[in-house]
């Protein structure tokens, strides 16, 4: 509900309202969702976010969360008013530009009116207060996200919607941003988040973590983990910083797992090109702390040791999904597939079965353990409830195999280096893919994968 009740005027009154302003409200409301084909109401239009930050404090006893966000962003439109995607939590005050703006919500939307129109590419500052207990998001898929309370904290995830739990935001994979986020908690206790942590101070019983994000990040990679874990700091051969936080009773099989950090990172450098991020690293949390891993930028979660492949798979994401971001949630195969198939590469250059040898199992028994593997195609999810099913992983990878068939491995592997690095901090969609690889070889087919593999319903014909 709106803190500030509308003025009614008469029309007479309007009129001369209209005048003053020089003839009428020049600015238009933006849209509420960019009308993605799974979440309709997710993101918002009207504007570009480049900057969150996010100032929280985080007690655990009582779940209580509160929040300043201030989010730096640029119209793209003359706009009257737009939306935040907000999720629970209730909302103390809204301000842009540092004046006072009328505001309404409407389940996931927070529509904010300011005091003054914003012409098209103004850049503006909306800041808003915020709190409450944050909300557990159960996914379309029977999964979630959102906050999740633990044993002495807490750990958000927000794949595909649930960072709307915790701050106000564009929350599509469109919108990409840099994040300053400042977590405050009772001492004893960490905060971890993506990025470089910059700075931790204690005083009064209570300590802030700094933690900055400087190249751009989709929402739904963000993450916050408040807890008691172990915090260790490395670095790579090539001095990049690592940064792993592991819960205690974590901490003897995870530490195993995780010193494969630098040697993963070398080896995917050489078939994916230059890591994206300024910092890698990883978080364990207990296994009932979340269902599955998750590739949140910088440091992706897991709930408990992961093994080496569940490893690599992450690691991956970091250049298919994080730094080479899906355009909508329908091009989910663009991160999955390829980050499945970076398993695949790295149990073939690791001495186990080939890449080869994967796809022909996966082709001819692949049912016995993907009952789903060929109900729908990689690229056309039928719902979100099957955003992560076997298709978009499993078949995803065999997408990028049957291209490796077809150009060999010097022209597959310059595809890939040369994906991740002209879409590089960027967006990108399967048309999009499509279309470089046709570039990249151009005198091949690819018509039948296409057709087949990519978009066609059930199992091919042939392998």
């Amino acid at each position: 509900m709106s803190r500030f009740a509308p003025v009614a005027l008469t029309v007479a009154s309007a009129l001369v309202v209209l005048a003053a302003c020089g003839g009428g409200v020049q600015g238009t409301p933006g849209g509420s969702g960019v009308r993605d084909p799974y979440f309709p109401k997710a993101g918002n239009g009207g504007y570009d976010v480049t900057h969150y930050d996010l100032d929280l404090g985080y007690d655990p006893g009582e779940e209580h969360l509160t929040g300043t966000a201030t989010l730096t962003a640029r119209a793209t439109q003359d706009l009257s008013a737009f939306d935040l995607d907000l999720k629970g939590l209730d909302v103390e005050s809204v301000t842009v530009e540092g004046e006072r703006a009328r505001w309404n919500r409407a389940g996931q939307e927070l529509t904010v009116r300011p005091h003054d129109d914003l012409d098209d590419g103004e850049t503006f500052r909306v800041t808003v207060r915020y709190s409450g207990t944050p909300l557990t998001i159960t996914d379309a898929d029977g999964s979630e996200e959102g906050w999740l309370p633990t044993e002495d904290g807490a750990l958000a995830l927000g794949e595909p919607v649930g960072s709307m739990a915790w701050f106000p935001a564009d929350n599509h994979p469109s919108d990409k941003a840099s994040y300053d986020i400042d977590v405050t908690v009772p001492e004893g206790l960490e905060a971890v988040s993506n990025g470089e942590l910059l700075n931790r101070s204690t005083r009064e019983g209570r300590t802030t973590f700094r933690w900055r994000t400087a190249e751009p990040m989709a929402s739904y990679v963000a993450t916050l983990a408040v807890g008691d874990y172990d915090i260790e700091r490395s670095t790579t051969k090539s001095g990049l910083p690592v940064y792993v936080a592991v819960v205690p009773d974590q901490d003897a099989a995870g530490r195993k797992v995780l010193a494969e950090i630098p040697g993963i990172i070398d080896w995917a450098e050489t078939d994916f090109g230059p890591y994206p991020f300024s910092s890698t690293g990883a978080i364990i949390e207990s296994p009932d702390a979340a269902g599955y891993a998750l590739e949140t930028q910088n440091r992706p979660v897991f709930p408990g040791a992961p093994g080496t492949e569940l490893l690599v798979h992450e690691l991956a994401h970091q250049w298919f999904g994080n730094s080479v971001t899906p355009k909508s949630w329908r091009d989910m195969w663009l991160n999955e597939g390829f980050a499945t198939y970076a398993e695949w590469l790295w149990r073939e250059d690791d001495g186990g079965d080939s890449a080869q040898k994967t796809f022909d199992a996966l082709y001819e028994h692949g049912e016995d353990d993907h009952e789903d593997l060929w109900s729908f195609p990689p690229a056309k999810p039928t719902s979100a409830a099957h955003l992560s099913g076997d298709p978009v992983y499993q078949r995803g990878a065999m997408v990028l195999h049957k291209i490796r068939q077809t150009v060999g491995d010097d022209t597959f592997y310059a595809i890939l280096r040369g994906w991740a690095a002209e879409h590089r901090h960027g967006n990108a969609s399967t048309a999009d893919f499509t279309a470089y690889v046709e570039k990249r070889a151009p005198d091949e087919d690819f018509d039948g994968i296409w057709a087949d593999w990519l978009y066609g319903d059930g199992k091919p014909d042939h392998p």
